[in-house]
């Protein structure tokens, strides 16, 4: 991508609205008062930005006001916006499906909106259902949790590039990352492995906002670029974690239920390519992670790499749906104890490592969904090879470095 389209995309990207954030210290509990997502910002101006279009909404739950209103709802009692259509990513607009699923077609009981389903839909396919709305400009406003498999922020994707397919003009309205927005960590993704959990290569923990990303996919991605422009969260700063906003958190999917998860998730999602339960069907999905037949060792072998931030509790717990429904098995639980120096992915990978070190019964799930999640085959086959964490974490840093390089290039906030 040459300097000059970059030059030109970001001076066309950010709206009037979106003014820098500020780069001044200033105390947690003065910027939770201040901070203002991008939809705030939006409604303040009277939705000026969307000033005679009719509007599509692609969001969720997390899509809120500070009272803990839905967006869609305040919009459609506005008469200053025309609000058209709803469309529906991954576990629906109105949150009732689970974790591969979606809600479908159907008309929306509380606004009588029609409610399209993104899920599952990208290119052609899905600029036709932004042709059948009727609708002139495409706003997208869900929180996202800040890992490359999170799938919100390829549905982002999709729908700018269905977007530019029908001529449509798009809208970010952007929230905070809540693990913040430091610093990109762990493995690239390798374009062969692209699916819906990593369409193009970022890295895992990408550590960028949907706005940023959204600029991202335009400058670099997107054979054709669609009219984007974004909204940005005033008040936040990318050392930022969630609490720091004091903005109210709404699972994004059932089995985020906290900014802890998010914390964590990045890494330990890596357990859903393994015969390991990953946690759902507990209270504390991401964080605890086990099998029937593991016992204290993995703890205390993972304890014995003082890894920052982070101990490890053996643990027990009987998950009452997915892997081991119904079954005590054991495990370990997560408990960070420093957030500010605790690097999740390398967490995930010592813990995959000292997994299969300890417990005989480890194996990948057989699809190799784990190189999915990762990337590329390098993580899975070095393990098997009986790498250990650091020799794995260097595998990536030449590639991880470049994603660095690209990403700098489209960072809105200080």
């Amino acid at each position: 991508m040459h300097l000059s389209r970059r030059s030109l995309l970001a001076a066309a990207a950010v709206s009037p609205a979106a003014a820098a954030t500020t780069t001044a210290p200033v105390a947690a509990a003065e910027r939770r008062s201040e901070v203002r997502t991008g939809f705030d910002r939006l409604a303040k101006d009277g939705y000026a930005l969307l000033g005679g279009q009719r509007v599509g909404m692609v969001t969720n739950p997390t899509g809120i006001t500070r009272d803990v209103r839905h967006i869609v709802d305040v919009m459609h009692e506005d008469p200053r916006v025309n609000l058209t259509a709803v469309f529906g990513p991954e576990h629906g607009f109105r949150g009732t499906a689970q974790a591969g699923g979606s809600e479908g077609r159907y008309d929306d009981p509380a606004t009588g909106l029609p409610v399209y389903d993104t899920y599952l839909k990208s290119g052609q396919p899905l600029a036709d259902i932004f042709t059948t709305s009727g609708v002139d400009t495409v706003v997208f406003d869900i929180q996202d949790a800040g890992a490359r498999f999170y799938t919100y922020i390829w549905t982002l994707y999709d729908c700018m590039e269905a977007a530019a397919l029908a001529g449509k003009r798009f809208v970010v309205l952007d929230r905070p990352n809540p693990v913040t927005g430091r610093a990109a960590t762990g493995p690239v993704l390798h374009k062969e492995f692209a699916t819906f959990v990593g369409r193009q290569p970022i890295a895992q923990a990408h550590g960028m906002t949907v706005a940023e990303l959204a600029r991202l996919f335009n400058g670099e991605f997107l054979s054709t670029p669609v009219p984007l422009e974004t909204v940005l969260t005033t008040g936040w700063k990318r050392s930022d974690f969630y609490d720091a906003s004091g903005l109210p958190w709404v699972p994004p999917s059932p089995n985020m239920p906290t900014p802890d998860t998010a914390l964590v998730y990045s890494g330990t999602c890596l357990f859903e390519g393994t015969n390991l339960s990953e946690g759902r069907g507990t209270t504390r999905p991401f964080e605890l992670l086990g099998a029937d037949g593991v016992d204290g060792r993995w703890a205390a072998s993972a304890n014995e790499l003082g890894l920052p931030g982070v101990r490890f509790r053996e643990a027990y717990f009987a998950p009452t749906f997915s892997k081991f429904q119904g079954v005590t098995v054991g495990g370990v639980q997560i408990h960070v104890h420093d957030r500010e120096a605790y690097d999740p992915v390398r967490t995930g990978i010592a813990l995959l490592v000292t997994a299969k070190r300890v417990w005989s019964g480890f194996a990948w799930r057989s699809d190799n969904w784990i190189d999915k999640l990762t990337g590329s085959t390098s993580v899975r086959t070095m393990i098997d090879a009986g790498a250990g964490t650091d020799e794995v974490v260097a595998a990536w840093q030449d590639e991880l470095a470049a994603f660095r390089r690209i990403r700098k290039e489209y960072l809105l906030y200080k």
